[in-house]
């Protein structure tokens, strides 16, 4: 067994019934990507993350959003400068 799938097993001990998500927030892990985890309350997402957390040794932040709060209001965003072009 490799050590992705191994990951996969453990995070799935603390996370029952949404292998398709865990499979997919692993992946994004592994091409260095970020995920929005949106659905109504009390599913397991802060499990989820925790628990990817807990087995990869790494440290966790949480966000709580309302409705009217956008990603842009927390990690910013880009302007382009037309005379810098960037």
């Amino acid at each position: 067994m490799n050590n992705a799938q191994l990951v996969i097993d453990e995070v799935k001990k603390a996370v029952k019934g949404k292998d398709d998500c865990i499979i997919k927030a692993f992946a994004a892990f592994l091409a260095g990507g970020h995920i929005l985890l949106e659905d109504v309350p009390g599913v397991g997402k802060t499990t989820l993350a925790m628990a990817f957390a807990r087995t990869l040794g790494l440290d966790s932040r949480r966000v709580q959003f309302t409705s009217d709060t956008l990603p842009s209001d927390i990690i910013g965003f880009s302007v382009y400068d037309k005379e810098t072009q960037m």
